[in-house]
């Protein structure tokens, strides 16, 4: 047997969540069984799989010890780099510049050295997050961007502000900015694109199409030329819509791809210019709550931004 008191990090999310988290030894269809048969239950009343818990609820578990093991404490991001660039930061978020080249999340080539590890070995050592205090929550990014994009990223310290940022990314009450280059001046300096996209899973590329397309998703890009110079403009773009490289893709679409994008681009005209990676930066972010923003009103319309961005130089 055994009893989790709920606390401020674990409540709100769903009873099943919560065990999965506390007891990964336990089987699915055990967990689903026990709450049936009210062998799980919440301040020792009958439970049920989906009741969102609140903080101070008690979580009994009468099953066997065997299956209640808990999840061993990872320490990994200890190993990640210690470099963070912050935007802002306050006892419920981090905003962070992400560098080109770092990832998010890790993937199969590269575990360790990770924009959310950096984050959570961040504050380890500044003793904000003590693992073994914690019985299901972690560190999280709210939002993520392509390795080789650079920009703002927001981390939560905590559950509560994670599920309120998660909301407003819903909700389309968080507004993001980003700078891009692009080969040639488009004719128009402001416009807003539609279009429909379709992804090719096996090659992780999109494709953009004018009219409606069978599993298309409409997309809207909105963009203004800053400036020029001599075969290339500088624009900033407002997404709509956020789907997988709408940005690099749209724009390639229109006859003028990002400066840089080896996946959609001009790679000669990009070994002419020097440019490795693609031009395109997230470097700007206004909360722009049209409901409550709970624990993060006193976010609401604040704007940051990143002041330097590398390829606007000269411009």
């Amino acid at each position: 047997m055994k009893s989790y008191t709920i606390s401020k990090n674990d409540a709100g999310q769903r009873l099943d969540r919560f065990i999965s988290k506390v007891a990964p030894a336990l089987p699915t269809s055990m967990m689903y069984k026990g709450i049936r048969t009210k062998n799980i239950k919440v301040n020792r009343k009958r439970a049920q799989i989906d009741q969102r818990l609140q903080e101070g609820d008690l979580v009994e578990l009468y099953l066997k010890d065997e299956l209640l093991t808990p999840a061993k404490k990872q320490y990994d991001f200890l190993g990640a780099g210690k470099q963070l660039q912050i935007v802002y930061e306050d006892a419920q978020i981090l905003l962070l510049n992400k560098p080109e080249g770092l990832l998010c999340h890790g993937d199969d080539k590269e575990f360790n050295d990770t924009l959310i590890n950096r984050v959570k070995r961040y504050l380890y050592e500044k003793k904000e997050y003590i693992p073994d205090d914690e019985q299901s929550f972690a560190p999280a990014l709210a939002n993520r961007i392509d390795r080789n994009t650079g920009g703002i990223v927001m981390a939560a310290k905590t559950a509560e502000a994670l599920r309120v940022l998660n909301q407003k990314i819903k909700d389309r009450e968080i507004e993001k900015r980003y700078l891009c280059l692009v080969h040639g001046v488009p004719k128009q300096k402001e416009d807003t694109l539609t279009g429909f996209l379709t992804k090719d899973e096996d090659k992780n590329m999109v494709k953009i199409y004018r009219t409606p397309q069978p599993n298309g998703r409409t997309i809207i890009t909105q963009y203004q030329v800053l400036a020029t110079k001599e075969t290339v403009a500088l624009l900033e773009v407002h997404l709509h819509t956020g789907r997988t490289h709408q940005i690099r893709a749209h724009m390639a679409s229109i006859g003028h791809p990002l400066v840089g994008d080896g996946k959609y681009g001009k790679n000669a005209a990009d070994k002419k210019l020097g440019f490795k990676h693609q031009a395109l930066y997230s470097y700007k972010l206004t909360f722009r709550f049209k409901t409550d923003g709970e624990c993060l009103d006193y976010l609401n319309n604040r704007t940051f931004q990143v002041d330097k961005v590398w390829f606007t130089e000269g411009f």
